[in-house]
């Protein structure tokens, strides 16, 4: 029996992406389908999504969608159905999803994620005949509150729905002010519906509302318990207890393989591992790097406090001077980016920067740099660790979230097993990533430790064969449905 879902997301790739978000709303579709899941995506109007729909039609209009008129586009691109709510008051604009060129939040993102939400929640409730939905999926607090106008303002009984958090650390909080432009009724406004400390909360209200919340590991979903991770939503979470479950994201195979990768110059597997060499000696022409065998390692990320790139900063010159390089690709904090160009002028040849974001260049690290540093104060899930498992690239991470679920520590006793993928560290600061990066440079002086942890990453299994089937299991479980 197929089970039709709805999945509410502000961004999906291939269309539009500013984080991992979008790589769990593109990929989801493929993952649940051979599980009797028929998904069908919903999308903000922005003018990348509409343009690439290619041949769409109008299923459903709203004379004033949150006051302004608006359209419901149906297509497809190749097997990925659609939705995409067109209205060009709110999402036609230059810029990012969320804010213009300059990075500046748009003000008026309440009306533009309430509008999103409302319209979800009709669809949901029937608005479009010939789509009937079993299930709402939304992602993060640019969807939260599709679930809210299912439960206070819809005519018929509320769909089972799922909330996921993809990042706690983004709640989509406004101003009191704004609820009654909602067009809720007067019962929503209390704790236990959209109002989060004084104002409105749209990730809280989903929340609030959801039958289950997913985070994207099972590490963050206990985390998020905590004050330190729960971003002032810890409370709400103990309550909902086991309605509050962690299922880890994966990664595109077919994209992310150094077996087959367009975007690397020398492709390798776990048995052609010499063949990196080419790779590695293509980043330090990049990143204008003295050729040498030392360990070369890598940073993909946003230059930001929560990525732990401060510290980074601290440890810099000591990365240098026990033998390390560093090729860093990112963007982010004026400081850090300040402070990254800094220690590159006082270690010509030893550190590489390059400020921006750029896919090719960032398939060419996971394949050319032996490790991967990532020293993240708190990380849902990450998606870097695990392109880096899957190309030999070694993580260095810090012991949170994602990070602890996915990497297997080269401790003794996992060295001894075999077992080892990667170092852990506990605790972002200095001494713990100073350590953790003289752990690397240690292993790396022993070629054949290095390479069976290579091995290992790359056999590990991080596709969404897995993550798939267990959505299709929990999307079942709330509709009563069977496969």
């Amino acid at each position: 029996m197929v089970t039709n879902v709805l999945s509410v997301a502000s961004e999906a790739v291939p269309l539009v992406k500013t984080g991992g978000l979008a790589d769990v709303a593109g990929a989801l579709p493929a993952a649940v389908a051979p599980h009797g899941i028929a998904m069908v995506t919903l999308l903000p109007g922005y003018p990348a999504v509409t343009a690439a729909m290619g041949r769409k039609r109008v299923v459903h209009e709203w004379p004033a969608l949150l006051g302004q008129p608006a359209r419901l586009l149906a297509g497809q691109i190749g097997a990925h159905k659609l939705l995409v709510v067109d209205c060009p008051a709110l999402f036609a604009r230059e810029g990012g999803p969320y804010g213009d060129a300059s990075g500046k939040d748009w003000p008026d993102n309440w009306r533009r994620f309430a509008a999103f939400g409302r319209a979800a929640a009709d669809i949901a409730a029937g608005a479009v005949p010939q789509m009937a939905f079993d299930l709402v999926h939304a992602h993060d607090w640019q969807a939260g509150m599709a679930l809210a106008y299912l439960r206070f303002a819809s005519e018929r009984p509320a769909l089972p729905a799922v909330m996921t958090i993809h990042n706690m650390a983004f709640q989509g909080y406004f101003d009191a002010a704004v609820f009654r432009r909602l067009g809720l009724p007067r019962a929503a406004w209390s704790v236990d519906g959209v109002e989060s400390y004084g104002g409105v909360g749209f990730l809280k209200a989903g929340m609030q509302a959801a039958d289950v919340i997913t985070t994207v590991s099972p590490t963050y979903a206990a985390e998020i318990r905590q004050p330190e991770f729960g971003m002032g939503l810890e409370g709400l979470v103990s309550v909902r207890g086991d309605r509050v479950r962690g299922i880890l994201n994966g990664i595109d195979t077919a994209l992310w393989n150094p077996e087959a990768d367009n975007a690397i110059p020398a492709r390798y597997g776990p048995r052609t591992l010499a063949r990196r060499a080419a790779n590695k000696r293509l980043v330090e022409a990049e990143f204008a790097l003295q050729p040498g065998d030392g360990p070369l390692f890598t940073v993909v990320s946003r230059l930001t406090w929560q990525k732990g790139m401060d510290v980074l900063l601290e440890v810099l010159d000591h990365l240098v001077g026990v033998g390390g390089r560093l090729a860093l690709l990112g963007s982010g904090d004026p400081a850090i980016v300040q402070g990254l160009h800094d220690a590159a002028a006082r270690h010509p040849g030893r550190i590489g920067v390059r400020i921006g974001y750029d896919e090719r260049l960032s398939h060419l690290l996971q394949a050319g740099a032996d490790a991967i540093l990532i020293p993240s104060r708190f990380e849902p899930c990450g998606l870097t660790q695990l392109y880096g498992l899957a190309y030999g690239c070694v993580p260095v991470v810090a012991r949170t979230g994602g990070l602890a679920d996915t990497v297997i520590d080269a401790n003794p006793a996992a060295l001894a097993a075999g077992v080892a993928t990667g170092i852990q560290f506990a605790g972002v600061h200095y001494h713990a990533l100073r350590a953790a990066i003289d752990r690397a440079v240690a292993l790396h002086r022993q070629p054949a430790l290095w390479q069976q942890l290579q091995r290992n990453g790359m056999k590990a299994d991080f596709s969404w064969t897995a993550s798939g089937r267990t959505y299709a299991d929990l999307y079942r479980e709330l509709t009563g449905k069977t496969a």
